[in-house]
């Protein structure tokens, strides 16, 4: 009703507004009157030039083209001087003319009226009720995901399979007074599965999926989104058992402010009260089941996570050395692969990832094998996948100086050195100095298993190893490059962790001066409060750490300055070296260092 009245109030003011714009209009059209008199006057001395005759209203033309108005009492009585003065004499009809301009006033406002009347029936009719088949649709077309098709999070996996046997034996749980949780929400960082894992979900329980991202709900109109959410509910209820799936729920389920907000935010507030108020709406015996996904769990609104709402929040991270190695049997299952591809090597040489960066690999892998023709993907194109990814793509087109590429190789032959011979250090993989997308050369070590918690003597290593490049350049070419640049940034980003965040100096203590934020997307940390002296101390602590360990690697490559000059040579020549070939350099400079006469060795060659 209250909408009603606002369409008529809105409407009757245009309509005045279109008519009052009409009346000015027609008074600034219209001419000044002139009394009879003084039109006989003009019209005697030959100053009209054309008159109008509309009724007994006359509108006429002088010789300096000024139009006038006048009445005239009696028209047959001045045609004879208006023909002696040879007077153009025009006549319009009163009727017609009356119409017109009745019509010349109805269709603007009318115009106007109709737009806004198509606008207020899309708002308050169209999209809302067409809702459930524009925005939600049940996940039937396509291959039907199931619990086969996802691997690598067998905790989440445990969890949510209690609720797949809810969904399919609900006697079995309800005799003992157990009601099905009314949400689940997914956290964790973007490509872990957490979409793949509600459609799982569905398909393993094979009731209706309704799946709608947070974004859909908020438009620009205002009381769209919480129309929205209880369409959504509504047709839910139609179809349980079902499960309806929000994905980014942050979008809309962010914190609400604890003051008045207004435009885009109060539309979002309104949104999240009808979520809210939706979720304690139905009861355990309908068999719906909420789930939701986010990377930003720390933005999310307490209301909304409180038990009866989201009952159980499942972490899903990335997965671990067994899980990747799961993962990539289930991205290879129709992909043919070489006999000398090792899935657990590929596993362990990609630390870090998540199920959709494994899949990438495995794409990427099969590009690559494709562009040689290869029938099969062998071990060779899993390596170039991988560094594609993580570095980029080759710049075979990029021009390097001679004296810049020896001092490249210095670098990474100085990164592999320390690595090699630092305690706590993981074993070496490769050295390169091809450059790939904006590293102009790589070391990379692959750890012998997934790492939860580091050592202070490994981090210190890292360290180490990161300084090792800058220490090859002064030792060698008695230089300082901009190579060193993100080596620099990395030690330095590690030793203020280490004194500001681990407590791991023995100057500062056990103390946290920053901590990290609950987001899955990363940022900057959060710092704390402290003093100017206690700044001046931790930049202390943090200049110190890393010069210690720069120190470390230049004593370390002062004592393997022979295998470190052997090395970026053949580096230089060959620009790509393994483990293997590593360790047969090194054999034969700790020959040639010790006397033996290693020119025939075959080894020994390069």
């Amino acid at each position: 009703m209250a909408n009603f009245i606002r369409v008529i109030f809105v409407l009757g003011l245009l309509a005045l507004v279109g008519g009052s714009g009409y009346i000015f209009w027609q008074l600034e059209e219209s001419q000044p009157d002139m009394a009879y008199w003084d039109f006989l006057t003009a019209v005697q001395n030959g100053e009209v030039v054309e008159v109008k005759f509309q009724g007994g209203e006359l509108a006429y033309t002088d010789t300096y083209h000024r139009e006038f108005a006048t009445y005239v009492p009696d028209v047959q009585q001045i045609l004879p001087l208006l023909l002696e003065k040879k007077v153009k004499i025009y006549g319009r009809n009163e009727g017609r003319s009356a119409f017109w301009n009745l019509l010349n006033l109805l269709i603007p406002v009318a115009l106007v009226l109709l737009v806004w009347f198509m606008m207020i029936r899309r708002q308050t009719a169209g999209e809302v009720s067409d809702f459930a088949r524009d925005k939600a649709s049940f996940a039937k077309s396509g291959r039907q995901v199931t619990f086969r098709d996802v691997t690598g999070i067998p905790e989440a996996k445990g969890e949510l399979l209690e609720l797949v046997d809810f969904m399919q034996n609900p006697r079995k749980y309800n005799r003992l007074g157990a009601v099905i949780p009314k949400g689940v929400l997914f956290q964790g960082p973007p490509g872990t599965g957490k979409t793949l894992l509600a459609r799982a979900i569905a398909g393993e329980a094979g009731v209706p999926f309704f799946s709608i991202s947070g974004s859909d709900f908020v438009e620009m109109f205002v009381g769209v989104g919480a129309s929205r959410v209880r369409e959504l509910f509504k047709e839910a209820k139609k179809n349980k058992p079902c499960i309806i799936f929000i994905d980014e729920i942050d979008a809309v389920g962010g914190h609400r402010g604890g003051s008045g907000s207004a435009g885009g935010q109060e539309e979002r507030g309104q949104t999240l009260n009808a979520l809210l108020v939706e979720m304690d709406g139905f009861g355990s015996d309908d068999n719906i089941i909420v789930l939701a996904a986010t990377n930003r769990p720390d933005i999310l609104d307490p209301a909304l996570l409180r038990p009866g709402r989201f009952d159980r929040i499942i972490n899903i991270l990335p997965p671990d050395i067994k899980g990747r190695q799961k993962i990539l049997k289930v991205h290879t299952r129709n992909v043919p692969l070489d006999a000398s591809v090792d899935l657990q090597e590929v596993a362990r040489s990609t630390p870090g990832f998540t199920g959709a960066e494994l899949c990438s690999l495995v794409n990427e892998a099969a590009l690559i094998a494709g562009r040689t023709d290869k029938n099969s993907i062998n071990q060779g194109d899993f390596d170039m996948a991988k560094d594609r990814i993580l570095m980029g793509v080759e710049r075979k087109g990029l021009v390097i100086s001679q004296k810049d590429k020896r001092t490249m190789a210095v670098h990474e032959a100085g990164h592999a050195i320390v690595a090699k011979f630092i305690p706590e250090a993981d074993p070496l993989h490769k050295i390169t100095i091809i450059p790939r997308g904006r590293a102009m050369g790589h070391t990379q070590q692959l750890p012998l298993q997934d790492r939860h918690a580091y050592s202070r003597e490994y981090l210190r290593s890292r360290i180490t190893i990161l300084m090792g490049g800058r220490a090859a350049e002064e030792i060698l070419m008695m230089q300082r490059t901009t190579g060193a640049e993100g080596d620099l940034q990395q030690a330095i980003g590690i030793a203020t962790n280490m004194v500001c965040a681990w407590g791991m100096s023995d100057v500062v203590g056990p103390l946290a001066f920053v901590q990290g934020q609950d987001s899955f997307l990363g940022g900057p940390a959060v710092i704390r409060n402290y003093s100017e002296q206690t700044a001046r101390l931790l930049d202390e602590e943090i200049k110190k750490l890393v010069e210690d360990c720069y120190s470390d690697a230049v004593l370390l490559l002062q004592k393997e300055k022979q295998f470190l000059e052997q090395l970026s040579q053949i580096l230089l020549e060959a620009e790509t070296l393994d483990r293997e070939e590593l360790d047969i350099i090194y054999n034969c400079a700790v020959r040639k260092k010790a006397g033996e006469d290693v020119s025939g060795a075959e080894e020994c060659s390069l």
